[in-house]
């Protein structure tokens, strides 16, 4: 479509912050249209480039040596482009095949400048038209402001990268997932060298089918891992998408790039745990009262009304007797469909 294209052509004009917005609505399907999701995944991993000489001063400058006292062998044409960094294969002088990450020269005042103006915008907009507050729209460009600026610091994302792989082990998820390893030494901010990973990513079918005879378990292995994080590890991949799941050699899910990454507080998950016993035990009140503590209500909210309210909704709920009529249809299948009483819904 006209429409989705020619945005993400003009954020592509706009510069680092506004791509990494438009990988936002890519990673976001259930918030945005379908046809804006499909135009700018074409922001996951294929912006412009900047030149080798350009990478080359600026790994030299991070590392404080010169290319060739770290890498026997640095490819110049990069692998992916993002909109922070590009990545280059490499291989170090002591043989190991890697991948390195190099920050875009003047990122950090880019995204700074545009994500500080976003957030003056935002607010200024919700004290307009007060309405919009529910929405949380300020709030939420806070969010990303900050995660956008914390992955500039690639140290950072190779700490992660060692806190992952040490999930993995503790879990005894060796044979299913992997991450890769990091090497602080060949490391700064601006620069990350990594494992290099040979694969496919997950949504290429055919290519997952060359290296698994059980594509469908191995798209549960990536979900079973990822959403065991979210539980077992301290933070979790916050940025989730196919250019960053990949099915390697091996059959295992190889997870990359961690710059984006999220952390749910102890208070969050001690009130998520109350409302699922809350709504176990049928105590309202604690299913109320937990949800006050996560945020999700007004600040003023009256707990006992609001228990009464979730008792009333989920009673209506279990009162809705559901009308299943199965059918055999002309190929022989057999075909079932599902309807409720309007009036009781």
């Amino acid at each position: 479509d006209l429409a989705p294209r020619t945005l993400r052509k003009l954020f592509e004009r706009l510069g680092a912050t506004y791509v990494k917005l438009g990988q936002f609505v890519a990673s976001s399907p259930t918030v945005f249209p379908e046809e804006y999701v499909l135009e700018f995944q074409n922001c996951l991993d294929s912006t412009p480039t900047v030149s080798f000489e350009t990478v080359k001063t600026i790994v030299e400058a991070d590392l404080g040596k010169p290319l060739s006292e770290v890498y026997s062998k640095f490819d110049e044409t990069p692998l992916a482009s993002a909109s922070v960094a590009q990545v280059h294969a490499a291989r170090l002088v002591s043989g190991e095949d890697v991948v390195v990450k190099v920050q875009k020269p003047g990122v950090k005042d880019t995204l700074a400048a545009d994500l500080g103006f976003l957030e003056v915008a935002a607010k200024a907009l919700e004290f307009i038209a007060p309405d919009l507050s529910r929405l949380s729209v300020a709030a939420i460009v806070q969010d990303l402001r900050t995660s956008m600026l914390g992955e500039l610091d690639f140290r950072a994302e190779g700490k992660c990268l060692d806190e992952f792989r040490e999930f993995i082990r503790a879990n005894g998820l060796e044979e299913v997932a992997t991450a890769p390893a990091y090497y602080p030494a060949q490391s700064a901010g601006k620069v990350l060298t990594m494992e290099r990973l040979y694969g496919v990513p997950l949504v290429d079918l055919e290519g997952i089918k060359e290296f698994s005879s059980n594509p469908e378990q191995t798209l549960f292995n990536a979900l079973n891992t990822w959403t065991l994080s979210v539980v077992g590890c301290d933070f979790f991949h916050a940025d989730v998408h196919a250019g960053n799941l990949l099915v390697l050699q091996d059959g295992r899910v190889g997870f990359i790039d961690f710059g984006i990454v999220g952390r749910i507080p102890p208070s969050i998950w001690g009130a998520l745990q109350g409302v699922a016993l809350g709504a176990a035990e049928g105590d309202y009140t604690v299913v109320a009262e937990s949800l006050v503590q996560m945020g999700a209500t007004d600040r003023d909210v009256d707990v006992p009304a609001f228990a009464r309210d979730l008792e009333a909704v989920v009673k209506s709920l279990n009162d809705i007797e559901p009308m299943v009529t199965a059918a055999v249809t002309p190929t022989g299948d057999v075909a079932a469909t599902m309807a409720v009483d309007e009036q009781q819904v």
